[in-house]
């Protein structure tokens, strides 16, 4: 259920039922009234329940049916995304699709969404992006490609939305100890070792940098890496 401190400024996390997304609506929870964004209602609830001011925010984002969008939003963290494909000669078009529909084409839809009420607020834009926005290997070029495009499109939305004092972080976290890591470290036939890779909690406050700078400026990126690399 519900429960709201109308005193406090708003914010919208997607992807907030677990890992890194759970992580930054726990964090920012301390300070704004939360819209816990996810697709599992059940998992959606137990996060709200969690927070001092808090409201679920259910929806599958690719379907572009979103729930209301609040008149003003203070801040928007693009958590949610997936990681998927292989080699570019063994990943098939379904697979492409998919990754950039929820890695690209919901971003893009939710954004337009929630810039009149970003610009009400001259808010902020946060972008969980990924170290793989910054550079590609073997294996990883589905992945690498759905997050070099969403740098493209945050380097732009940052710079259209500039007049309108909306800014726009973009954060690109190493290796994150979640349940996607674990799986792509079992696809990539590794054991699992959490010693080469951040908490969720760490991303957290990389956001919350950027959420308490004053609104004079702005983060725009910002790198977080394990100290020790496989």
């Amino acid at each position: 259920m519900a429960h709201t401190d109308s005193s406090r400024p708003t914010a919208l996390v997607t992807g907030a039922s677990r890992g890194i997304g759970r992580a930054i609506a726990v964090e920012l929870g301390s300070t704004h009234h939360i819209l816990v964004g996810g697709r599992d209602a059940a998992a959606v609830d137990a996060v709200v329940a969690a927070l001092p001011s808090a409201e679920p925010f259910v929806a599958e984002l690719t379907s572009g049916a979103l729930p209301p969008i609040p008149a003003r939003l203070d801040v928007l963290v693009l958590s949610a995304g997936v990681e998927d494909g292989g080699t570019i000669a063994e990943t098939g078009d379904e697979t492409w699709r998919h990754v950039f529909e929820v890695n690209v084409f919901a971003v893009a839809a939710l954004l337009r969404a929630t810039l009149p009420a970003l610009r009400a607020a001259e808010g902020l834009v946060v972008a969980i992006n990924s170290g793989s926005g910054l550079s590609s290997g073997p294996g990883g070029g589905v992945y690498s490609g759905s997050k070099f495009a969403l740098r493209a499109l945050t380097d732009a939305l940052r710079e259209e939305e500039r007049p309108n004092g909306v800014r726009v972080t973009s954060i690109h976290p190493g290796r994150v100890d979640t349940d996607m890591q674990r799986a792509l470290v079992a696809r990539e036939g590794h054991e699992y070792d959490a010693t080469y890779t951040i908490t969720p909690e760490m991303v957290a406050a990389t956001v919350r940098v950027a959420v308490d700078l004053p609104s004079t400026g702005m983060v725009e990126a910002l790198t977080v890496r394990p100290v020790r690399r496989r």
